[in-house]
């Protein structure tokens, strides 16, 4: 494929969420940060899944769930999996990942991405990895979640997503606006936000032994969501060691100081508000 006729394929799409090198084109990003924050969490994430795997996703069947333009998806071809199955809700992330991988030239009897919902899709197939980065904070069923990789039989699960504070099992009810914006869930509006213990709770529900990953960040720019301990990342295991991964301090202590850290920050962030608006209305004099 021609540079110049790439990088229009490329430019057509509204919105990248990642930043892809792709045989002389680049694809935009809607956060220049953004390009940092994937490689931190690719190196605190996703290497320490490929150690618990062996050193490799040889022989392993993938399911990455909310693939979005397929980032991750790549990372596992690139760590060696056989197969990566990808499902969306939006049509327009499908088209991107198909894209990566034309442009990447990967086999195509190695990929597959499908437009679907994660609860109702009729997964017929097992998987030995599934990747669910960017997901869990986006939905309403966490249970129904676990359901679903159970169902497929998986050994291993790599989790990422934003957390409450909470120090202890618990979801937090949040709302999201938009339903319209790529970046959201695709059927409710209400989601649910575990804190680190429901995640492992979890898990242990559904048979896996978890591990909060230890925050393993060299570079916090596009990160403060990390840095202040509202996202984490969990690997889940069946007949594997977790062993060789450095655990999260998970401390009750720890948690109510970050929990009281972000309700500071927030107190703070509503005063200055209040205080420009206050300013804006004030008739001069």
């Amino acid at each position: 494929m021609a540079t110049d006729d790439l990088q229009a394929r490329i430019d057509a799409f509204p919105v990248w969420h990642y930043r892809f090198e792709l045989d002389g084109a680049t694809t935009p990003i809607f956060r220049l940060d953004a390009v940092n924050r994937h490689e931190q969490r690719r190196r605190m994430a996703f290497d320490p899944l490929v150690e618990v795997a062996g050193g490799s996703l040889r022989g392993r069947r993938v399911l990455d769930l909310g693939c979005n333009a397929g980032y991750w998806s790549l990372a596992a071809i690139e760590a060696g999996a056989d197969f990566v199955f990808g499902i969306d809700g939006r049509q327009m992330h499908l088209d991107q990942a198909n894209l990566v991988f034309e442009a990447k030239r990967v086999d195509p009897s190695r990929y597959r991405f499908e437009l679907g919902n994660i609860f109702t899709y009729d997964f017929a197939a097992q998987f030995d990895i599934v990747l669910c980065l960017g997901l869990m904070y986006h939905i309403a069923k966490p249970v129904e979640l676990f359901e679903v990789i159970s169902r497929v039989a998986a050994s291993l699960i790599l989790i990422d997503t934003t957390v409450s504070l909470i120090p202890a099992s618990a979801f937090r009810v949040a709302h999201e606006d938009n339903l319209d914006n790529p970046r959201n869930a695709v059927d409710y509006d209400i989601v649910l936000i575990p804190s680190r213990a429901a995640v492992l709770d979890l898990a242990r529900q559904f048979g896996y032994d978890a591990v909060p990953l230890a925050r393993q960040i060299t570079d916090y720019t596009g990160m403060d969501d990390y840095r202040t301990r509202s996202r984490a990342a969990f690997i889940c295991a069946k007949g594997l060691s977790l062993d060789s991964l450095q655990p999260e301090r998970m401390d009750q202590a720890s948690l109510v100081l970050a929990l009281a850290q972000k309700v500071a920050r927030r107190t703070i962030e509503r005063a200055r508000r209040r205080a420009g608006r206050c300013s804006r209305g004030r008739s001069p004099t």
